[in-house]
């Protein structure tokens, strides 16, 4: 924002669904969009994931099989190395917890970012930190499924990430192609901006 860049995500979904995501994370209301269908995600092509039919099953149950296989690496490339660097940790990326902030809401008791050094030290992405992050995350969804998951059909929709000039000149693009993957480098998601 300090650099004059004028930040709107597109999300799946509804009103509800929005408004649940921004009061949980902290991200502007007036920044985010939802739409009911993919509509957007459509006409810019991004990967609509896995996508196997099998006969038998509505829309929403093959939804969720396709989900679970991409939970498993299967037509999600670099979900796995994703997953599995949320455990070991990243020397290239940054510490994501401060030592005294506190994660909650996981089925795990209170962990103070303090705990997370004697996994690995300080002062870049410790083995086990991003993996708390993610599992709290996971219990809010899982806690709220049907605000964050009005329509099941759109469970694999993969996103994306366009950076575009005042005059409307795309200057980057990444499209994600597996889960957990936002960015052409996870270690530094905005590095592309130094570019």
């Amino acid at each position: 924002q300090g650099e004059g860049i004028v930040i709107r995500a597109v999300g799946i979904g509804n009103r509800d669904s929005g408004k649940r995501f921004c009061n949980y994370t902290g991200f502007p209301g007036d920044w985010l969009f939802v739409s009911p269908n993919a509509q957007l995600h459509h006409q810019l092509n991004l990967y609509p994931g896995l996508s196997l039919k099998l006969p038998g099953l509505s829309i929403t149950l093959n939804a969720y099989l396709n989900l679970l296989l991409m939970c498993a690496g299967i037509g999600s490339p670099g979900t796995l190395a994703e997953v599995f660097r949320g455990y070991w940790g990243d020397s290239q990326a940054p510490q994501l917890l401060d030592d005294e902030e506190v994660v909650r809401g996981v089925p795990l008791p209170p962990i103070k970012g303090s705990f997370f050094r004697l996994a690995g030290g300080k002062g870049f992405q410790r083995p086990f930190e991003l993996a708390t992050l993610r599992l709290r995350n996971m219990t809010e969804v899982l806690k709220h499924w049907n605000t964050y998951v009005p329509n099941g059909a759109y469970l694999t929709q993969r996103g994306g990430t366009f950076l575009f000039d005042s005059q409307g000149k795309l200057l980057y693009e990444y499209q994600d192609c597996g889960l957990l993957g936002f960015a052409q480098n996870m270690s530094r998601p905005l590095s592309f901006l130094l570019d």
